[in-house]
């Protein structure tokens, strides 16, 4: 299990406002050298970036709201910044805060501020409402709250994102003259250039040698990644159910789901839950870890939640794997694949160099102050998913697709 979970009393902090450390970093090009160095992004491209530069232009309270594939998302929304020019406010895990001393202050430098994802916090809410009404500068807000490492595929959205949005126009439209707030979704695609084929030999290998197997190379790509998979899962299920299950790998998925998060709804919420895993596994955290933080708990309890918390986080993971996605397979869909496994499996994938992010600012959503309280799905949200989709399809017919018809 990553280390996505601090175990302390949650401490809100805010940005740095002035512009010096991000003009500086900027100067010395510091985002492409880590981008390069930390994540093997060697190329970059940003699409229709006049869209964004006429809403500021405009004067208009901007709220960007990109997927999440990978952790280099944050920094590559830099060369939006870039290619503008404007610096950015951005929403922040508090986990990433805590990585390193260094590693929290240069976030604050660049505009970024904590935000408690395991439970409501306020202060955030707050701090984004305020940093997006006053409209000095975007706020970029990833709405799946997590990374993916699917980047054709978008998963929840938190509503959160439509709150803060309506709450800043809220309050610019009591503006004289009043002022307006508009969603920016940009889709955000990584892709390959680098040898697939023996990237996949290379990760596949080790894993079938964790499964005491002799590598598969005789088999086509495709069918050795998915009997890898099916594997994988295999071992799941025989740890929580006894023994693999039959079936399609989608249907086996969501058992294990409701496995995983069902005995632990009951218990903390009286019910099992319904709809997609990421918002239940939020709600359970939420639940789990104030006595945690709180040291109310004996040691036996916390060794017990910490258990919990480990299944809690395996059903988070596993709810990342898109039903169907290598059913069109593309080179890009296959290293993210490979690399889910990877991290899956060790909790860090290696890094393989040779990406190329592009950047697609989409057009500009109003925001309306008031929201249709007769809708059960909040519209907006709706907006922001489908349009974010449709762009995402859009940059997913450019990946090359794999050669299926080979061995290795």
């Amino acid at each position: 299990m990553q280390k996505i979970i601090v175990e302390k009393p949650y401490q809100f902090l805010p940005p740095y406002m002035g512009t010096f450390w991000p003009a500086f970093f900027r100067g010395i090009r510091i985002h492409d050298y880590y981008l390069r160095k930390s994540e093997g992004v060697v190329a970059h491209e940003v699409r229709h970036v006049e869209r964004l530069r006429t809403s500021l232009d405009a004067g208009h309270a901007v709220l960007i709201t990109p997927n999440h594939p990978r952790t280099a998302d944050p920094l590559a929304m830099g060369w939006i910044g870039v290619a503008t020019p404007c610096h950015f406010h951005m929403m922040a895990s508090w986990h990433l805060f805590q990585n390193s001393r260094i590693n929290g202050w240069v976030i604050r430098a660049l505009g970024g501020f904590s935000v408690n994802r395991e439970g409501v916090d306020r202060q955030a809410i707050n701090m984004a409402i305020e940093r997006l009404a006053e409209a000095k500068r975007p706020l970029v807000i990833f709405p799946e709250g997590a990374t993916s490492r699917t980047a054709d595929h978008l998963h929840a959205l938190l509503d959160g994102v439509a709150f803060i949005a309506r709450a800043a126009a809220k309050k610019r439209s009591k503006q004289t003259p009043p002022g307006k707030v508009v969603v920016h979704p940009v889709a955000v695609k990584y892709f390959f250039k680098g040898n697939i084929q023996e990237v996949c030999d290379d990760v596949l290998s080790d894993i079938e040698h964790r499964l005491t197997w002799q590598p598969q190379r005789h088999l086509p790509l495709l069918e050795r990644i998915l009997k890898v998979a099916s594997a994988l899962l295999s071992l799941k299920e025989i740890e929580y159910f006894g023994q693999p299950h039959e079936g399609n790998i989608a249907e086996r998925l969501n058992r294990l789901l409701d496995r995983l998060l069902g005995p632990l709804e009951t218990e903390w919420f009286g019910r099992v839950m319904t709809g997609h895993a990421v918002p239940r596994v939020r709600n359970l955290r939420a639940k789990l870890l104030p006595d945690m933080v709180a040291r109310r708990i004996s040691a036996e309890e916390r060794a017990r939640r910490w258990q919990q918390l480990a299944d809690i986080y395996l059903a988070q993971q596993l709810a990342t794997y898109p039903p169907g996605y290598l059913q069109r397979p593309t080179v890009d869909r296959v290293l993210e694949i490979i690399e889910k496994f990877e991290e899956d499996i060790t909790d860090k994938a290696r890094l393989h160099g040779d990406l190329k992010v592009v950047l697609d600012v989409g057009e500009p959503i109003e925001i309306s102050p008031e929201r249709d309280r007769k809708a059960s799905v909040d519209p907006l949200m709706v907006q922001i998913q489908q349009v974010l989709q449709t762009m995402m399809d859009q940059l997913a017919t450019e990946s090359p697709p794999l050669a299926t018809n080979g061995t290795m």
